[in-house]
This record gives C-alpha cells, structure tokens and sequence, in this order.
C-alpha cells in the first residue's frame, strides 16, 4: 500500500479535479484522517473540515446521530458510520463525506472485537457506500493507521 502522504495527495488531486471539498467525521482515528490532509501544502482548498466525534453525546450534537441509533446499534456500527457521513455533509458545503468509528483496542467485547473498524463514503446528493474491517488486535496505534488508509481507498472509490 502506498504511504498514507500519497494516498491523501491523490485523493484531494482527485477532488480538486471534481471541485469537490472534503469532510471527515472520525471517532478512533481522532482526526489522524484529517491529518493526512492537511499535511499536504495547499489542502485548504479542498479540505473543509474534520469532526472529531469520539463520544456519544459529540456524534449527536455535532453530527445529528440519533441518541436512539447510537442506543440501538453502538457507536461501532455501519448504522451511526452512515449517520456520521450523512450529518457532515449536511452540516457543510462538501461535497464528500468520510466517516470512521470502530475499536481501536484496547477494551473491546466479544461482540466488537478489538480492530472492528466500520467506514463511510459519501458523496453529497447519493447513498453512503459503508465499508466493514477487521483488523484483529494489531494494537491502537497499527488500527488507527490502517483505518486511515482504508478510508483514504473508500474516498477514492465513492469518487
């Protein structure tokens, strides 16, 4: 896989191509995606902005997520991923959404294992196209980075 610098440069060549402006919503990745893109010279005209939605109560009162979907589902969930990139993109003039929430370990459940990791693309005006790893229990630091990645590939291909 190419270094997550690439990948990010890529993506927003792509965008700015499109004229498309990027959000991300991240929750176990706290804001290393839009890390990633703001580490490129120039990025701020295309990258808008990134939530950094770590709790329940941040996904509901900065991304719209329904206290009930979160009560329903979990945080981890394709359900609130969906909910995430659906709330950005209504929240901001972009045209493509990115959304991260998953179990970067440790103190997972059988149910959500450590490194589950779920992920949504979405493109203003159409269907979240939502996306499920796991990466098993390579440690946090090894989820987080290959969550980044992972999101960085969905962007490319919601494109």
């Amino acid at each position: 896989m190419r270094p997550v610098e690439d990948q990010a440069a890529t993506l927003l060549a792509t965008c700015r191509a499109a004229g498309v402006m990027i959000v991300t919503a991240e929750s176990c990745t706290g804001g290393l995606l839009s890390a990633a893109f703001t580490a490129i010279p120039g990025s701020s005209d295309v990258f808008d902005r990134g939530f950094i939605t770590y709790s329940y109560a941040a996904k509901s009162e900065m991304l719209g997520v329904s206290a009930r979907l979160l009560a329903d589902h979990g945080a981890v969930s394709e359900q609130v991923a969906a909910a995430m990139t659906q709330g950005a993109l209504e929240r901001t003039s972009a045209g493509l959404a990115l959304a991260i929430t998953g179990v970067a370990g440790p103190g997972a459940s059988e149910a959500k294992p450590e490194g589950l990791v779920w992920f949504s693309g979405q493109r203003s005006g159409q269907d979240p196209v939502t996306l499920c790893r796991e990466f098993g229990p390579l440690g946090r630091s090894a989820v987080r980075a290959a969550s980044v990645q992972t999101a960085l590939d969905l962007g490319q291909s919601v494109l």
